[in-house]
């Protein structure tokens, strides 16, 4: 009867070993599968659409220049913009200058989180900015 219940306990130390080991590998793969498709979903600025290609030298100029002249650019070419590259380099702007006029920062943050919808490609990034405007 003792040898009978020591390989009973035996066998369930090794059951529970076993679930233990799969749910494992199924949080495993899950992390990985997390971790890919955040990979995936990075957004590379210079290949959103929108931004007219003579436009693209004087944009990386005005952002060398710093927060002044990409305000000057977004004013001067704004119209020419579309989203979501549009909302992207707004989004530039509202960082740069969020220490010098933080209630500009905000009012260009509120007008793009407003255009934006969940499914754009920006939003992940007005999510992640949504706490240091509000």
């Amino acid at each position: 009867m003792t040898k009978l219940i020591s390989i009973l306990i035996i066998l369930l130390v090794l059951l529970g070993g076993w679930q233990l080991f799969k749910y494992w590998e199924k949080v495993r793969d899950d992390q990985e599968t997390a971790q890919k498709e955040a990979a995936a979903r990075a957004v590379v600025p210079e290949h959103l659409p929108g931004l007219p290609e003579k436009l693209e030298p004087s944009l990386q100029a005005a952002k060398q220049q710093g927060a002044a002249a990409l305000g000057n650019w977004l004013k001067t070419y704004g119209a020419a913009v579309q989203d979501p590259r549009k909302a992207w380099i707004e989004l530039d702007y509202c960082v740069m200058i969020a220490r010098e006029n933080p209630a500009e920062a905000k009012r260009v943050f509120a007008a793009v989180k407003e255009r934006m919808p969940p499914a754009s490609p920006v939003w992940p990034r007005v999510h992640e900015l949504e706490k240091s405007y509000q």
